[in-house]
């Protein structure tokens, strides 16, 4: 059915050109399984930022792209001033699913082509955005365009970043023709809002269709490394061992103590984890690895790290090794805009969702653009909970569903 000559309220977007930008950009990188590569800044990002600038550019958006390679995409509207932002990112993890990210800029877009076909322009601006390295798969921090666009990072500090492939942000911006001249660090924006999927179970197993987000838990990223003594593994007694290989095992499995005993939204993860000489029948001496702690509470993350690192320096004393640690990331709790929140949910109630108001356990842009303007997030069901995964899937009546939602909450922030 046309949108054209309908009112703003009766507005839908069309699902099936939805899903065709969806698989298009997802067509990019992909991988056996489904899924998909663009590690942030690749030859995979470049060509998938390249195919959505184009999408932005024919449905006559201004585009902008500034020292850290944002693009954002202005719709004008009838009065000047702060834009409405929908957003998110297109970068993925090495196994990435095609939605993670690519659903809230891709959303974005579809509202855009929905209003122009209905002849219908906003008072406020609207701007669709897609936010460089959000992943953190290639460079830390994750979030990191997002934290520059609004000044919570040094744009010299971002570009000097170096990657897990021993290159830089600003090597790699140059390279994939995304350093860009718009400034960096004082963003006006009146409003933002991100759809995404959950990545977590809870929609899916209780059956409802929309989350309204109303947070995201801090996150502690640590990277430790221990340094013990080779030595061979059968000739050498188990009290005369300096094993940094036990150590760094040690402190994986007192993380996930310490998450139990804490109990709650508390969660622990050991994600990655290197020892040398890495050979059958040798003592490590020397141990690389990361422990990812993330909590609603702010106070309760902060007691999480000292246990941990309480713990670490006892176990190395123990056992004769020396450790050293260096913080990766590290974001508090974020509460999003009650009266974003508030509309969220309203929103998805008279177009007859099912919803829940919920916590977000992953990061996302939304949280650095609440430093500076009101914020939310629409979330959908995640089907079995999976994400970073190439079996990550949501149902199109759930995108469809998280599309109108988003098109109706941005009409009512640019009204």
């Amino acid at each position: 059915m046309s949108n054209a000559g309908r009112t703003a309220a009766d507005l839908r977007i069309d699902a099936d050109r939805l899903a065709a930008r969806i698989a298009a950009l997802g067509a990019i990188g992909k991988i056996p399984g489904g899924g998909v590569c663009r590690l942030a800044l690749s030859d995979e990002d470049r060509a998938g930022r390249d195919l959505v600038v184009s999408w932005m550019r024919e449905l006559g958006l201004s585009v902008s792209i500034d020292g850290i390679g944002n693009v954002v995409g202005v719709r004008a509207g009838t009065e000047s001033g702060a834009p409405v932002m929908a957003g998110s990112h297109i970068d993925t993890v090495r196994t990435g699913g095609r939605y993670d990210g690519n659903l809230g800029v891709l959303a974005g877009l579809e509202v855009i082509q929905t209003l122009n076909a209905a002849n219908i322009v906003t008072r406020r601006s609207l701007a669709v955005a897609f936010f460089t390295n959000e992943e953190g798969a290639r460079f830390n921090p994750d979030m990191m365009g997002s934290l520059v666009y609004v000044g919570g990072l040094p744009l010299g500090t971002a570009l000097a970043t170096v990657g897990i492939d021993g290159v830089s942000v600003g090597d790699c911006l140059q390279k994939v023709g995304y350093g860009g001249t718009a400034p960096c660090g004082n963003p006006s924006v009146h409003a933002y809002v991100e759809l995404h999927v959950e990545q977590g179970p809870v929609l899916d197993l209780e059956g409802i269709t929309i989350g309204a987000v109303e947070g995201v838990q801090g996150i502690s990223w640590t990277e430790f490394t221990v340094r013990g003594v080779s030595n061979h593994a059968g000739t050498t007694p188990m009290r005369m061992r300096h094993d940094a290989g036990y150590v760094a095992c040690a402190i994986a499995q007192h993380a996930r103590e310490i998450a139990r005993a804490l109990g709650g939204d508390q969660v622990a993860t050991v994600g990655a984890i290197t020892l040398a000489p890495n050979l059958v029948n040798v003592i490590a001496n020397h141990a690389v690895f990361t422990v990812d702690l993330r909590n609603t509470d702010e106070a309760i993350l902060q007691e999480a790290e000292r246990r941990l690192h309480a713990f670490a320096t006892e176990i190395a004393a123990a056992e004769g090794v020396t450790f050293s640690h260096r913080r990766l990331a590290r974001f508090e709790p974020v509460a999003f805009d009650p009266a974003v929140v508030d509309l969220v949910e309203a929103t998805a109630r008279e177009l007859g969702h099912s919803v829940r108001r919920m916590p977000s356990g992953a990061g996302h842009d939304a949280q650095m653009l609440a430093r500076i303007c009101p914020a939310g997030m629409i979330f959908v069901p995640s089907i079995g909970g999976i994400s970073h995964n190439v079996k990550e899937f949501t149902a199109l009546a759930d995108i469809e569903a998280g599309a109108n939602v988003l098109l109706q909450t941005l009409l009512q922030l640019a009204s």
